[in-house]
């Protein structure tokens, strides 16, 4: 089923992510986790292409795993920073030969040596993607956006422009990156609407297990701690057990207040661990 489509339901969207093993060994793992996920019958399991796309093999394999053996609707990710033109278009003619229906479109992270990145061969951007597949046609197409703007952004302005652009190439849905500060995220929302940004906008949570693992996550992705949370990694962070029951805690009161504004849907990174993931989900099982 086309994303689009569930989106259109009355209800909320609930939706988890999943990553592909950086070893063809662990692909079991992963095949156990999303199989895990699906019996709690999210709306759709998302697959992660990898950094670099070096993990992008594996995607279309899960993706169809997740269809075919757990009846659940997957979002594949494709990035155009790791694929030329020519190789977009076998893993499109590979994904709907699968069945495949949804794609998340991305430009992906450009590694610190990647110096001949964009040339002719590839996309530039991920709007440049997203018009590619659009054209297309077949696919049911998602984007990302960033509540706190894209660290390459010029302005927050030229940011939100930027996902207007996305919705005329052809983008369906947006989910956006993790943040902590709910109040950013609503605003977020009001500037994207003010630019005649008409399509459902997912926001994307991530419980924090680690410190070490969500200020690597903040530097990517742009969010900011707010001073409640850094109390709490101040707090728990030398104590793992301590430093879960908080990440889940605070995960499940940043989900429970979105819902209160009736935002499209929840879409829990859950970091391959389907244990942290179902235990947030119960917590909010009566407030969907």
């Amino acid at each position: 089923m086309k994303i689009s489509e569930v989106l259109k339901r009355d209800r909320g969207v609930f939706s988890f992510e999943i990553f592909p093993p950086k070893a063809d060994a662990d692909l079991m793992s992963v095949l156990t986790c999303a199989n895990a996920l699906s019996r709690y019958s999210p709306d759709f399991i998302s697959v992660t292409y990898g950094a670099g796309g070096g993990t992008s093999k594996n995607t279309a394999k899960i993706a169809t795993f997740l269809q075919d053996k757990c009846l659940t609707p997957a979002l594949a990710h494709l990035t155009c920073v790791s694929s030329t033109k020519t190789e977009i278009a076998h893993h499109l003619s590979e994904l709907k030969e699968a069945g495949i229906e949804n794609i998340l479109a991305l430009r992906g992270d450009i590694p610190a040596d990647r110096t001949d990145f964009p040339d002719p061969k590839h996309y530039r951007y991920a709007t440049d993607l997203i018009r590619e597949i659009a054209q297309g046609g077949g696919f049911c197409i998602g984007g990302a956006c960033y509540p706190e703007t894209h660290p390459e952004a010029k302005s927050p302005k030229d940011d939100i422009d930027n996902l207007k652009r996305k919705e005329d190439a052809g983008c369906d849905f947006l989910i956006s990156q993790l943040f902590f500060d709910n109040d950013k995220f609503y605003a977020f929302l009001d500037r994207a609407a003010a630019a005649g940004v008409s399509i459902p906008i997912i926001p994307g949570i991530m419980p924090v297990l680690n410190a070490g693992q969500i200020k690597r996550m903040c530097k990517l992705s742009g969010a900011a701690l707010t001073p409640k949370f850094e109390r709490m990694l101040a707090k728990y962070q030398s104590d793992p057990h301590a430093m879960r029951q908080a990440g889940i805690a605070y995960a499940t009161e940043q989900i429970t207040d979105l819902l209160s504004y009736n935002v499209k849907g929840i879409h829990l990174y859950t970091m391959n661990k389907p244990d942290i993931a179902v235990q947030i989900k119960n917590n909010i099982q009566f407030l969907y």
